[in-house]
């Protein structure tokens, strides 16, 4: 039984975590960051003081038996209207995670209880139970505060910080990480999904003691206002420059997959561009074993309307890598 643990956010780790919990013989722990600050999490946060529970809920229904429909249930939410303005726009998961959280005494405690009524294939835990803003300093000096106007930045991040300074991570997660067989990092956001997990002292510590293979899948798209222009050899060396290069990943596994030219218009709009692969001799460089190329993009189907790993093809390689029988 491998012990494989994915450290991330957003709708990178739930799609990592789909393709993952079809690997027979793998135990899943996924470490989500809880900094959104923007949407209907970011409403709960506010107006009740919770942790955000939008990145937590996806990866809860990403390792669930029934996905489909739990998904259809659990993403429904209420419409707006004037009537009922606290519930309008919230979706009926967040507003459970919430019960559950003052249920049970806790955000931790409400996530075990979602994830035993869901019966999911594996353990998500948040990194931290502590409330914090995340704050990036820009080449230019300027601060920017919160998940939010960080990834709206036009110039580029220099320094990811927390407010307040000091974040404790939640026990479980170091536990987790040195006890674990594979670590996988990303995909996802850089500065906003990925870091805020990494910049923890405790949890860099815990990386670099940590006997586990330490994978990272590199994003397939550039990100607008956090990752503009960024090659894959730029994503893998912030996150040593962030983690104060105390540990090398054994693989980074990137995508050579043609984008649709639609898909590539359409992001092109936005600003996002796929993420250029530098020279392997470079590449090389940044690891302890191999770098892997492969094609992982979710479809060529001129109807995708997203440039996304696929998650079948991703768990594919992962159990080629270690040689876990699916």
């Amino acid at each position: 039984m491998k012990k494989i643990v994915c450290i991330g956010g957003g709708t990178g780790l739930s799609t990592l975590l789909r393709g993952l919990k079809e690997i027979n013989n793998v135990q899943l722990t996924a470490v989500v960051s809880v900094m959104d600050d923007g949407g209907s999490s970011g409403r709960l946060r506010k107006e009740f003081g919770v942790l955000p529970p939008g990145d937590i809920r996806s990866c809860i229904l990403a390792l669930a038996n029934q996905e489909d429909v739990l998904t259809k249930i659990f993403s429904y939410r209420f419409p707006v209207t004037t009537k009922q303005p606290e519930v309008g726009g919230q979706s009926l998961s967040n507003l459970l995670m919430l019960a559950l959280t003052h249920i049970y005494g806790g955000f931790d405690n409400a996530i075990k209880k979602i994830s035993e009524i869901l019966a999911i294939k594996g353990k998500v835990l948040p990194i931290t139970l502590q409330p914090a803003e995340l704050v990036a300093v820009l080449e230019n000096g300027t601060v920017r505060r919160g998940e939010t106007k960080i990834s709206s930045s036009k110039l580029p991040i220099k320094k990811l910080l927390f407010h307040p300074k000091h974040v404790s991570h939640y026990p479980e997660v170091v536990k987790e990480i040195l006890d674990a067989d594979i670590i996988i990092v990303g995909p996802g956001s850089l500065f906003t999904s990925i870091l805020p997990n990494l910049i923890i002292k405790d949890v860099i510590n815990a990386i670099a003691k940590s006997k586990a293979e330490k994978v990272y899948i590199c994003n397939i798209m550039t990100q607008p206002g956090e990752t503009d222009n960024f090659t894959v050899a730029m994503h893998v060396n912030k996150i040593y420059e962030s983690c104060e290069n105390k540990f090398k990943f054994d693989y980074i596994i990137v995508n050579n997959g043609r984008i649709p030219k639609n898909l590539k218009i359409k992001y092109a709009k936005q600003n996002s561009y796929p993420v250029r692969i530098d020279n392997m001799s470079l590449l090389k460089k940044l690891v302890n074993k191999k770098v892997i190329k492969a094609n992982l993009v979710s479809s060529n189907d001129k109807s995708a309307k997203f440039a996304r790993h696929d998650p079948y093809k991703l768990a594919k390689l992962i159990s080629k890598i270690f040689l876990i029988k699916r």
